[in-house]
This record gives C-alpha cells, sequence and structure tokens, in this order.
C-alpha cells in the first residue's frame, strides 16, 4: 500500500477452510521478518496439528531457511506455487479485495494511518462481517462457528 511516507507491506496467513485471516504483519519493507511475523501469529492463534500443508508463493521470504525451518519445527508440510503461475495463489484474494474495497477510496498520509485502516479492515470487517460466496455468504468467523 502507497503512503505519502513510502510503501506499507502486508503479510497474511489465510486459513483456506474458512478463508480467515488468522496471521498478518505489516512492515515498510518486505523482509523475511514481515512473512515470519505473519507465520508466527497464524502458529499461536490456530496452534496446528503436525501435517497442515501450507501453500505460498515462490518468493524469497518463503523460501528463506528462517520460514522454512519454523514451519518444519511444527510439522507443517510447505507447498509452494508453480513457477509463472500466479492461478495457484488465486484463493488469496484478499489482496485484491483489500485494494477496491478500501486502499483506492483514499491516501493515507503514513505508514501508521495506513495500518491501523488495514487493521480495522482484517479484524474488523474482514474477519468478523464480510461475506464470502465460497462460505455460503457468511463471514469467515459466522462460517468458522457454524461448522464447529
Amino acid at each position: 500500500m502507497k503512503t505519502a511516507e513510502g510503501w506499507l507491506h502486508l503479510a497474511v496467513v489465510l486459513d483456506l477452510f474458512s478463508r480467515r485471516v488468522v496471521g498478518w504483519a505489516m512492515s515498510a519493507t518486505p523482509t523475511q521478518t514481515l512473512a515470519l511475523e505473519a507465520l508466527e501469529m497464524a502458529l499461536a492463534n490456530r496452534s496446528p496439528a503436525p501435517g497442515l500443508l501450507h501453500h505460498s508463493d515462490r518468493g524469497g521470504q518463503y523460501a528463506a531457511a528462517s520460514y522454512q525451518e519454523l514451519l518444519d519445527a511444527h510439522g507443517i508440510v510447505c507447498s509452494m506455487s508453480r513457477p509463472a503461475n500466479c492461478l495457484d495463489n488465486a484463493v488469496v484474494e484478499l489482496f485484491h479485495t483489500l485494494k477496491t474495497e478500501l486502499v483506492y477510496h483514499r491516501l493515507y498520509r503514513t505508514r501508521e494511518e495506513a495500518r491501523r485502516a488495514i487493521f480495522e479492515y482484517v479484524e474488523g470487517f474482514y474477519n468478523r462481517t464480510r461475506l464470502h460466496s465460497t462460505l455460503d455468504y457468511r463471514s469467515p468467523e459466522a462460517y468458522e462457528r457454524s461448522v464447529a
């Protein structure tokens, strides 16, 4: 996301079952640390059993030894998209949705202003209120409650 201060990068971990954002992090630069922070939040929020499948693109942040070691430490199986096949990651439509529903509607003066807006969107709207056709027009939170 572009701000008057410069770029703010967002990394997310999305639960494919419920489309819920279970981990996220933001930073001025797209570093390995950014991806690790999102994964660490997801692990803390979900405590997945060994054997979970984690899919990502082939970015250096996800191929990095530290990221792969964290997956391995939790018994998580790594899956990466095929080279030059962006459709493998189409399920993470969150980024397109975020841009069209939030980002393109205003100019953010600071990264902190953008951070607050993204937090409110992800935690207050996307996970709790926004309806998803793949979830029978329920929010991720409502869908998880309905199948619990």
